[in-house]
Order: structure tokens, then sequence, then C-alpha cells
């Protein structure tokens, strides 16, 4: 992608990909989720974790898998509130966008 992905963006894509599942997922996974829309190195994503767990956005917990312990990340209430945020900035970002792309935002 030509386009720089800033934090916030990725900080709304991170959300978006955690709150699909409602019992938290894990970080390989997300970073694959990711990876579909932007790319992303897992080196990228873990201190995006880290910022939404210190900013109260994703809590975390441990839990087995084949004898290891795996670290799952689960949106908070704070980070739907955030997800819904983001959401509804980027509706009006995207169509500004899109509207001066396509021909120009029309000033009155």
């Amino acid at each position: 992608m030509v386009f720089n992905t800033g934090a916030a963006l990725l900080d709304a894509i991170v959300l978006a990909v955690v709150s699909k599942e409602p019992e938290g997922t894990y970080g390989y996974k997300i970073t694959q989720e990711v990876r579909q829309v932007i790319e992303l190195s897992e080196s990228t994503l873990y201190p995006v974790l880290r910022r939404l767990q210190k900013d109260e956005c994703l809590e975390v917990y441990d839990q087995e898998c084949a004898g290891r312990n795996r670290r799952y990340y689960k949106v908070t209430e704070r980070g739907d509130a955030q997800l819904h945020l983001y959401e509804n900035e980027w509706k009006r970002y995207s169509s500004k966008i899109t509207s001066m792309l396509e021909g120009g935002i029309n000033h009155e």
C-alpha cells in the first residue's frame, strides 16, 4: 500500500479485529487478520497491543494451549467506546477523501 498507516488507524484496525472475538484472541491471529488489509509485522503489532492495554482499551489474560501459555487480548468497555469513535471518525474522513478524489468538495 502506498499510504502510511498512522497510530490511530492501527489502533482502530487492531480494536476492530480483537472485537470480533468476544472471548479475546491472541497476537499471531491478530497479525494474520490485520495483514488482510495492511502489511504489518509482529514487531509492529506488539507495541500497538501494549499501548491499547496501557490505555485500558484491551485487557490481557493467559491461557494454556498445547502445554504453553498463550496471551489473549480482549476489548474492554473503554476499548469498545474508542472503536465506535474511530468508526465514526473514519466514515467522515473517508467520505471527504473519496469526495475529493472523485472530483472535489463543494464549498458553500
